[in-house]
């Protein structure tokens, strides 16, 4: 074969598992029409009895997507030599394993090794947070299959903290091939869910190690926490939006706006201009939707594996023997 032909069949396949370019809708009309249908079934049937779980699975897909790629890495379990994603520091408060676990399950029983773990995730993280709105929020394409692989200090070097000022927010984001807007709409997602108290209590105790507050948060929002975080070891959960803490909606750019952005990650975004006016454009609620379903999108396409790289796993919490 023609060695510039081999090269650029080898980019192609580059392209492909670095960018989705196979992933595709309705990828398993085929091989297993139900799937989708199975996936939100089971995923709608566990929010209704716990309205935590779209919090918890967007931020799980989060942070799969940002180590090796969106490739089902985080469900992963350790081995005796090896210690996975999941008992990172960063992922010790992820939650919701059990609810892919019992998707996996029900899809087993329908078309055993057909549909990926890795796919499933992407799925339902969207299902979760479409129950509110009983529709899909946004296109999910699909076709990714799952890694091999799953090591803790990745996820230490991967997952963005928040702690984090704008800078390095941007380099992060940038890393994975997404953009400052991006970065911006992304965060939105923070308008569900809780943050603890030991990962922003240095905003109020302790902020330049003088025992100050950090100046840039609302003063009246500051005595508020200080209320829920006795202490900078204080590990109480409280809620990042606290005005609609359970509504999927574009309350956090309203809450960011009035500088009441829990994390210094989220303080961040008011340090540069471009981003500042992003989160503005994104307090209305039309405008959030949409950029958000397409920010999802690309998110979901980082480092897929396709074609024949990695496996589709009978568990989602084990490599295939």
């Amino acid at each position: 074969m023609n060695f510039n032909l081999l090269l650029l069949l080898g980019f192609l396949a580059f392209l492909e598992v670095c960018h989705g370019g196979s992933l595709r809708k309705n990828y398993y009309r085929n091989t297993c029409p139900l799937a989708e249908e199975i996936i939100r079934n089971v995923t709608w049937r566990h929010v209704s009895s716990n309205p935590n779980l779209p919090a918890k699975l967007i931020r799980m897909h989060f942070h799969d997507c940002f180590v090796r790629g969106c490739d089902g890495s985080v469900l992963l379990n350790s081995t005796g030599n090896s210690s996975a994603e999941k008992d990172a520091a960063p992922n010790l408060s992820l939650a919701g394993f059990d609810v892919i676990d019992d998707i996996k399950a029900e899809l087993e029983k329908t078309c055993p090794g057909v549909v990926s773990c890795a796919d499933i995730l992407t799925l339902a993280s969207r299902d979760s947070v479409s129950f509110q709105f009983k529709r899909s929020m946004w296109e999910v394409v699909t076709g990714r299959r799952d890694g091999k692989v799953s090591v803790a200090s990745e996820a230490l070097a991967n997952i963005p903290s928040p702690f984090f000022n704008f800078t390095t927010l941007k380099q992060s984001f940038h890393s994975k091939g997404l953009t400052v807007h991006d970065l911006v709409v992304l965060s939105g997602a923070h308008t569900i869910g809780v943050g603890h108290c030991n990962f922003f209590s240095n905003r109020l105790y302790n902020f330049t190690g003088k025992g100050d507050a950090d100046p840039s948060l609302n003063s009246t929002y500051a005595a508020f926490l200080k209320t829920k975080c006795r202490s900078l070891s204080d590990t109480t959960a409280v809620a990042m939006d606290p005005g609609t803490p359970r509504n999927f909606d574009s309350n956090y750019f309203a809450i960011l706006k009035q500088n009441m952005g829990m994390f210094q990650s989220d303080a961040a975004l008011l340090t540069n201009k471009g981003a500042r006016n992003i989160a503005l454009e994104l307090v209305d609620p039309a405008d959030f939707f949409t950029e958000f379903a397409q920010s999802m999108k690309r998110m979901g396409a980082i480092g897929v594996l396709t074609g024949s790289a990695g496996e589709i796993r009978k568990k989602c919490s084990v490599v295939n023997a």
